[in-house]
């Protein structure tokens, strides 16, 4: 601003000078001084546009750097969209697993109870057996004594399988009760013993 009037102030000194014809010495002295003016000038203008220049720059890393935390801004979001979708997938599994807990317990609870329950019928029965299978023993032992017959325990299943300790000769028993029926098995057996007693 200062250059300007300078510059006025120059113009107003050549006009006065031309007006008044002076001497030739005032006017370079004048044309000196509006050299320094405009030379002034020009420097001011490059301040100027060099100032202009920082300027913009910055506003240009102002504008990147708002353009980066927008960027930024946009990640962090997606970032949380996400983060709220595992959130919601871990309660619904948590939920789930809860659910799934609560029936096992359930589960559990209800075979410790059948545990118990089967505890006590093997209680009943190991009672039963004390008394009952000393009777079968006996029974077992005197119809072998009687029959004397030796059985075949290992042999298939549906087959009847044994040695007959007769009077003077062993016989093998060997039946098929897939193909004769259970009296004639019992028939069979019983003619093999002798009642001479």
């Amino acid at each position: 601003m200062a250059a300007f009037r300078d510059m006025e102030e120059v113009s107003q000194g050549l006009l006065s000078l031309l007006g008044a014809n002076r001497a030739e010495a005032q006017q370079r002295r004048l044309l000196g001084r509006h050299g320094q003016v405009v030379e002034r000038l020009l420097e001011t203008q490059d301040s100027a546009e060099q100032r202009l220049r920082e300027i913009l720059a910055m506003e240009e890393e102002v504008a990147q750097s708002l353009l980066d935390a927008k960027e930024r801004a946009h990640h962090g979001g997606v970032e949380l969209q996400q983060l709220k979708a595992e959130l919601r997938k871990a309660g619904e599994e948590d939920t789930r697993l809860k659910a799934s807990l609560l029936q096992l317990t359930r589960e559990l609870e209800e075979l410790k109870e059948i545990e118990a329950s089967l505890e006590r019928q093997e209680r009943e029965v190991d009672e039963d057996t004390t008394v009952t299978i000393p009777s079968a023993v006996y029974v077992a032992q005197l119809y072998h004594r009687i029959s004397k017959i030796e059985w075949d325990y290992e042999s298939e299943p549906g087959m009847v399988k044994g040695i007959h300790h007769g009077p003077s000769v062993a016989q093998p028993i060997h039946l098929d009760s897939t193909q004769l029926s259970k009296k004639f098995i019992s028939d069979y057996l019983w003619s093999l013993v002798d009642t001479d007693w």
